[in-house]
Formats: C-alpha cells, structure tokens, sequence
C-alpha cells in the first residue's frame, strides 16, 4: 500500500494526466474541489464535475472514467527508481517564474540537481539549422553572460540549442533542457551524451509522464516551459516561422523580455529575427554586453563622492512611502513596491516617473526599480 506521500504524488500525478483537461481546467478542478485528493475519492465532489469552469458534462464523464490513477501508481515507480524530482504548482519548491504562469504545467518532472530557481536565468533559441556565424554568435554569447553566473536554458534540440547547452558547459554554468516528451527518452538521440552531462551541471525538465509519444504539438507546449522559466528570451538567428519565435511570442505574452540577434536584410536565417525587432517585439541586441546591461545585470561601479551637493525637490508623503520601501531594497518590481508602500498602483506610476526624471529612482527592465541617489 502507498505511503501517504506516495499517495499524494499518486493523485498530483494523475491530475496532469487527464485527457483533454490541461493546465488551466486542472486548477480550476482543485479550487473547486477544495485539494486534489477529493477529486478521485469524494463521491459527492466527482457526481458535480459538470459545475465546475471549463468542465462540463463531457469532460467531467471522461474524469470520473479515467484510468488516470492506474497510469499514476506506475508513473510514481518510475519517478521512484530513477530519482526523479515531482514538482507540483502548489509546492514550495515549484519554480517561482513559472508560477506566474497561468498555463504552466501542473507538474514538472526533473531529472539531475540543477536548481530552476536561480536568481538569473536566460532561454537561448533558435534555428535548428544555423550557420557558422549563428554557431559563433551563440557561443560568444553564453561565454559573455558566464560572469553574470545566469543559468542557460533551451530545447537540447540541433542547432542553436545544443551550442548553447555545450558553451555553458564547458563555462561551467548550470543549464537546463526542456523537453517535449518524457524522460524516459531523448530526442535527438545524437545528444545523449550532452543530456548525461547536463544532468551533472543543470537538468532535465518536461511537463510529460514517461511512455509519452512523439506528438508535434508537444513541442509547442514545451516551448512556454522555456519561456517561463527564464528571465529573458535570446532570438539567434530564425526564419520566418518556427519554435523560437513562438517562444518569443510566448515570453512576450508572460511580460519577460525578449532579444533578438539582427541579421542581413536578405539573409533568411535572419527574417523571424529582423521581424521581432522590426515590430518593436524584441530588443536588438548585438552581444552578452547588451543583455546584461538591459537586465541590469552589469556589476556596480564604485561609487564616487559627489562635487558638490545635490539638492532634491520636496518628497510629497506618497513619494516619500515609495523612496522608503527602495531603500530598503537592490530591486523592488511595481507590484511589491505598491502593496508594502500602500500606494495605490494608479497613483505610484506617476509618482515613480517623476522621481525618475529627479534622478532619485531607476526604472530597471521587467518593470522593476531601484534607488538611483540618496534621498
């Protein structure tokens, strides 16, 4: 008999399983249900499925039929004998980024110590077939952001993905696979050897059971686990359609920040690129000198004394609540400094803007702030 741990990743597991419920049903089935363990075994809870957002009485047929329990107790044994981490959207230990999603995953299996909470982490992508110059300019790339110590993350796919994978490796920097079916398998298997390495220095993540089969729209899904795990998403080199500009499309959708490497005009390696930076859906960026400084990731110069004094406008009371919360803090984002200033979010945009322009606060990428001089 099952442990009552055991028991729990049982009923996590089987949750994710449902056939045609996804992500967004899935929570709303354990809002309604009060947990998830009432869902498969209170009688009263599983007879009023129908009422419950986005169900219905087709779907709530199809859950109380499942055999998704069955398919969980042998999903847990192989979680069980290869040492896989279960990470459930509730769970303290969910990836916080990832949290902010309203379509993330209900469960990510992770296979390898690399911790996909980093306070930095940058996705990589990008054609599967690039040139020698995208080969090079990726490489440099990872090598440039090694001193920021940002984890890399990506699809362990050809191309783009495995030269970043392989640089932050021999960078000795943590990086994480994300992957469009189990982790009983690996596709391309011509990176097998990478994926063992990876699991030494970084993971292996997918939202999927092992058993799952190749299915292409997979790899679209897999594709928003990238994006939401990541800070900010690098576009190097893609044409005009394909994975990673729907992952741009993605970690635009989230608010992260997306960059793009621009190519020539006649280049079609380089159409997708030029386009998201064209549509102002991208940053242009040229090296990992770029990225850091739009992420405010560049290291502090040394202060200097100032010449002479600096004189600052009268901080009206709300001004003064918003300048409190920073200093007490390297970087605050908008929704954090509201509720512990008790600024109302409608006023504090204003009020930041024209502590902006007095060279008292810094707007950082992502919507974030800083203190700019002493106040």
């Amino acid at each position: 008999m099952a442990s009552l741990d055991d028991q729990q990743l049982i009923h996590r597991i089987a949750l994710a399983s449902l056939k045609g419920i996804g992500p967004v049903n899935a929570r709303n089935l354990v809002a309604y249900c009060g947990g998830v363990e009432p869902l498969f075994t209170d009688k009263a809870v599983r007879r009023s499925l129908e009422k419950v957002p986005g169900i219905g009485p087709v779907l709530a047929a199809s859950i109380r039929g499942s055999r998704a329990m069955q398919q969980a107790e042998q999903e847990l044994a192989y979680v069980r004998k290869h040492g896989l981490r279960v990470l459930f959207y509730l769970d303290e230990g969910y990836p916080r980024r990832l949290r902010l999603c309203d379509d993330a995953p209900v469960v990510l299996y992770v296979k390898g110590t690399g911790d996909l909470d980093r306070a930095r982490t940058v996705a990589i992508v990008g054609t599967r077939t690039p040139t020698e110059h995208g080969r090079r300019t990726c490489a440099a790339l990872v090598e440039g952001l090694a001193e920021s110590g940002a984890t890399i993350i990506s699809g362990l796919a050809y191309g783009i993905d495995i030269v970043a994978h392989r640089t932050a490796l021999a960078q000795g920097l943590e990086t994480i696979g994300c992957l469009a079916h189990g982790l009983d398998r690996l596709y391309p298997g011509a990176h097998a050897a990478t994926a063992r390495e990876l699991c030494a220095q970084g993971a292996l993540a997918s939202e999927l059971p092992s058993g799952t089969p190749f299915v292409p729209g997979n790899f679209p899904a897999r594709n928003r686990v990238i994006a939401g795990l990541s800070d900010a998403t690098i576009v190097i080199e893609s044409g005009h359609k394909g994975g990673s500009l729907i992952t741009a499309d993605i970690a635009n959708s989230y608010d992260r920040e997306v960059m793009a490497f621009p190519g020539r005009p006649s280049d079609p390696k380089s159409t997708g690129c030029n386009r998201l930076i064209k549509n102002n859906q991208a940053h242009l960026v040229t090296g990992a000198e770029d990225v850091l400084k739009l992420m405010g990731w560049l290291p502090k110069a040394s202060a200097k004394p100032a010449a002479q004094p600096v004189l600052f406008h009268e901080l009206l009371p709300e001004e003064r609540m918003l300048v409190d919360v920073l200093r007490t803090k390297d970087k605050v984002d908008i929704d954090t400094l509201c509720a512990e200033s008790k600024v109302p979010a409608h006023q504090a945009a204003g009020l930041l803007l024209n502590l902006e322009l007095n060279g008292m606060v810094l707007a950082l990428p992502g919507k974030m702030y800083a203190m700019g001089r002493p106040a």
